[in-house]
């Protein structure tokens, strides 16, 4: 964001950027703050983004609930009323008067350097000088060990410890936020007077602990240390965020990433990048920049090179798909073919028996319902369950120890079924798309319900998931396909002739409906949202079911093969 600044052809007279510009795309800094781009098209409001907003704000102040009332009179809040300024002067006059906690801190504006920032919390340290500490509604570490730690009441990094039980999981925006404040305290004069102090705090979203974070500590690409990279960060994007507001020559041109898909910019981006076949609407990233260096700049361009042999200037490999991969795409985006075959037949698992499955969660809070499909592709026989769909959910809001039951019923049905099919003499395959998100719930819930009756060990989930009844589509697709929108289920299943009922269906729209299930907000739980859960489920599995049959169909022979486009 900027304050003020001259029309096109002038100076900006106010750039100032918080930590947040330093960890987004570069394009999407040069828009926030070209005076000319106030009109363009933007992206509608994402109501889920804006939940999550919502939802880390009651976070934070649950939290700081917590450590006011364990603070006792350490603790001193700036407030929220009042203009920014406002808020800064009752900081400094906080800092002033050595407040050991300082809750809400608006740290004074560094016009010099355009720096603006705020912070959770403000912990002084013994010697003198404050370190930052940051609230956040995501995971910030695994089981493991080796996190640097304090209790969540006990917020002084000077009695911090190495945590037998946690490791820390990399969030690179935490540690380059942490940064930005701490140079905002340097130049205050706030900052503790020794190297050492050059620590930063986070509570996440278990508010188990307050991670403390080495800011001196090199976890960067050549052994960097976050004050580094912050300051290598921030004069690129204010060099950027300045020549776009005084509307000189753009620092930063559209190329498509993996941020553009929640991006408000995407729809100007994306119109600019097709109106030069941009090389990027294939080779997203860094495999696009490389490309462009070497003189192919267009998606034409790059569907006219030899599959075989990439030009020498590019490194080999290239990150990203192989070249040969590449080049196919190229040409497909340019016939208008949505989906390649890299081989005559493709090899997909198929069983007597199979069960396709799909597990929901609210974010990182719970996994709330565990879909299956059943399904006798050699047939039924007396005795055998009835096919179709059915659900096993908690409509308790998440975390909920009624998660426990209800993936112990899953579970239990899962291997009933497994069980019946070994003993009949029939091939049993279960099935998922993307087996990151459901390996994952199945380990946490094997770990967090332990001797809940169906819940199995640890153990038994990685026997299941490490053999070959478990198979994963998205590997599958992955491995024989190419796809120039997408491998997503809902970009490859319509491939197949699968449509949603649902119009909005989406992981982002069903957190939306799975609030209003279970009377998030204060409201009665509402039934009808909790039909549409259901629905929007037994379609994600009957989707996984329609890929892999039409995988295995004569269908394949009108999916053109990547090698002869």
């Amino acid at each position: 964001m900027t304050g003020d600044r001259a029309g096109t052809g002038g100076t900006a007279r106010s750039v100032l950027l918080d930590a947040s510009a330093l960890t987004r795309c570069r394009r999407r800094v040069h828009l926030d703050h070209d005076p000319s781009a106030v009109d363009a098209e933007r992206a509608l409001p994402d109501p889920a983004a804006e939940q999550r907003r919502s939802d880390a704000e009651q976070h934070r102040a649950q939290v700081g609930a917590v450590l006011a009332g364990a603070s006792g009179a350490g603790w001193h809040e700036v407030g929220r009323d009042g203009s920014a300024a406002e808020r800064a002067a009752r900081t400094a006059e906080l800092v002033e008067a050595g407040a050991p906690l300082i809750w809400g801190a608006v740290l004074p504006v560094d016009r010099d350097a355009g720096r603006r920032g705020s912070a959770d919390l403000l912990v002084r340290r013994p010697g003198g000088g404050y370190v930052p500490l940051l609230v956040v509604r995501r995971r910030i570490t695994d089981p493991g060990e080796g996190a640097l730690t304090t209790a969540l009441t006990d917020p002084w990094p000077q009695r911090a410890r190495l945590d037998p039980d946690r490791k820390v999981r990399s969030q690179p925006r935490d540690l380059i936020a942490l940064a930005g404040l701490t140079r905002m305290l340097e130049t205050a004069g706030w900052a503790p007077p020794d190297a050492a102090g050059r620590l930063g705090g986070v509570i996440g979203m278990d508010a188990d602990v307050v991670v403390w974070q080495d800011l001196l500590a090199g976890h960067w690409p050549g052994g960097r240390h976050t004050l580094a990279e912050y300051d290598a960060r921030f004069a690129d994007r204010r060099a950027v965020a300045e020549a776009a507001a005084a509307g000189r020559e753009a620092l930063a041109r559209p190329s498509r990433v993996t941020e553009c898909r929640r991006c408000p910019w995407w729809p100007t981006c994306e119109r600019e990048l097709e109106a030069v076949d941009d090389v990027s609407l294939v080779a997203h990233g860094e495999t696009g920049r490389l490309l462009r260096g070497v003189g192919v700049a267009t998606v034409a361009e790059l569907a006219r090179l030899d599959p075989a042999g990439p030009p020498a200037e590019l490194p080999v490999p290239l990150p990203g798909p192989p070249f040969a991969d590449l080049v196919a795409l190229a040409r497909a985006r340019r016939a208008g073919r949505t989906v390649l075959r890299r081989v005559e037949s493709v090899p997909v698992r198929r069983a007597d028996v199979e069960v396709d499955v799909d597990m929901e969660s609210f974010g990182e809070a719970g996994a709330y319902l565990w879909g299956a499909l059943l399904t006798y592709p050699g047939g039924a026989r007396d005795g055998d369950e009835e096919p179709g769909y059915r659900a096993f959910a908690t409509w308790h809001p998440v975390p909920t120890p009624d998660e426990g039951r209800s993936f112990g019923e899953f579970w239990t049905w899962l291997t009933a079924v497994r069980r019946d099919a070994a003993a009949s003499g029939r091939t049993f395959a279960a099935y998922c798309y993307n087996e990151q998100a459901e390996n994952r719930w199945m380990f946490g819930s094997a770990e967090r319900f332990a001797g809940v009756p169906g819940v199995p060990s640890t153990e038994e989930v990685q026997a299941f998931v490490s053999g070959p009844d478990w198979v994963d589509l998205f590997g599958v697709v992955s491995a024989w396909f190419l796809c120039t929108h997408g491998k997503g289920l809902k970009k490859i299943a319509p491939a197949a002739g699968f449509s949603w009922r649902d119009p909005e269906a989406g992981g982002e729209n069903s957190m939306r409906w799975y609030r209003d299930a279970v009377g998030m907000d204060g409201v009665e739980p509402d039934p009808l949202q909790r039909e549409r859960l259901l629905a929007y489920n037994a379609d994600d599995v009957a989707a996984t079911q329609a890929l892999r049959v039409w995988m295995s169909s004569d269908a394949m022979r009108g999916v053109p093969l990547a090698s002869e486009i």
